[in-house]
């Protein structure tokens, strides 16, 4: 028995090693051709191909789910061609034993969708934003293609370059807001260091061009540093380069919680992070449903076929993912529903399936 289980491990694990090395390749690809078009002239080949490697992770992560149910789905369809699978069954193997010696292997992506989405990818995704958003820049107070803008009490900020850490910061702006909600002041910091000293944080301001707009007149002032005290920590301010769908899982729940505190929008957040954490549930829910088609309707199906069905579920989750996702920012219904809509659809169609079987 454990020889069998073995064998179709081994199936399962090499077609999901061949389709997570033809997906990669294709990505990669595709990914290096966008940045060589890039028109920022400081862009050199050399970096476009150290960003697209340190991306890389990102990538593969975003497309375990699609690897397990393409690996799934191939490899049994390879026993099922070859006859084998009615073989084993006719020895008396269960379907569900063979379903079992099938997501062995299934849990171990979804582990390595943990590791990757937590530490390795964001990590690496960071770095690579880091440092093309330098390039970028070129040290101009406001950039258009990086940074991104947020709100802290009433203070609206404009970071273009959070280096990696996020204890430093490159081009900060900021526009200050009365009580009446008129714009009081703005600034501009070239520079931004956090200090943590004898039980206070702040950050650090320097070279400070800050405009003070009165009732009446207009006063220009330069600064050669600034104490800006705010609630705003590295670990959050860490994140602001990266979308959310490509951000770590604690990351995506502290930064929820703080817009939710600061009465922002969150949604968007906690969509992002129930979608990661849900994924190994996600990849589990596929790979079942590709069993129960191999077991199903694709038993004696071509090749082309299987590969042809796998492409049209993977398509298929995507857009009710994206659908849902969505649906539920704009009706406001809560985001684990929308995410646990179309893993359910598919588990219950898996088991469906299965059970006629």
């Amino acid at each position: 028995m454990k020889k069998i289980d073995t064998y179709i491990r081994n199936t399962v694990v090499l077609s999901m090693l061949v389709v997570m090395a033809l997906m990669g390749s294709l990505d990669f690809i595709f990914t290096l051709t966008d940045e060589l078009s890039s028109s920022v002239e400081a862009y050199t080949a050399g970096q476009a191909l150290f960003f697209t490697l340190r991306i890389m992770p990102t990538s593969i992560y975003e497309m375990l789910p699609f690897t397990a149910l393409g690996g799934a789905l191939i490899g049994l369809g390879i026993l099922a061609s070859h006859n084998e699978l009615v073989v084993m069954q006719a020895a008396g193997i269960s379907t569900g034993r063979i379903v079992w010696a099938v997501m062995k292997p299934t849990i171990g992506v979804m582990l390595l969708s943990l590791v990757l989405g937590e530490s390795v990818a964001p990590r690496l995704q960071q770095r690579a934003q880091s440092d093309l958003a330098i390039i970028e820049s070129g040290g101009l107070a406001l950039s258009s293609t990086g940074g991104d803008w947020r709100k802290i009490g009433d203070v609206f900020i404009h970071v273009n370059v959070i280096e990696p850490g996020g204890t430093r910061l490159q081009g900060v702006t900021r526009y200050v807001l009365d009580e009446n909600r008129r714009v009081a002041s703005s600034s501009f910091a070239a520079v931004a260091e956090y200090v943590d000293a004898n039980g206070e944080s702040y950050w650090r301001l320097h070279d400070v061009q800050e405009t003070v707009f009165g009732e009446e007149t207009i006063t220009l002032n330069h600064l050669d540093s600034f104490d800006w005290r705010v609630d705003m920590s590295p670990e959050l301010l860490s994140v602001l380069l990266v979308e959310p769908e490509r951000q770590s899982i604690s990351g995506l729940y502290r930064f929820a919680n703080y817009f939710e505190n600061e009465g922002l929008e969150s949604s968007s957040y906690y969509l992002a992070f129930w979608k990661k954490l849900l994924q190994p549930l996600a990849t589990a829910s596929l790979v079942l449903l590709a069993i129960s088609f191999v077991f199903g309707p694709l038993r004696s199906a071509t090749m082309g076929s299987r590969i042809f069905v796998a492409i049209s579920i993977g398509l298929v989750f995507t857009i009710m993912q994206r659908m849902m996702g969505p649906a539920s920012l704009l009706y406001g219904f809560s985001p684990l529903v929308a995410v646990l809509v179309p893993i359910a659809i598919c588990l219950l169609l898996g088991i469906f399936l299965l059970r006629r079987v």
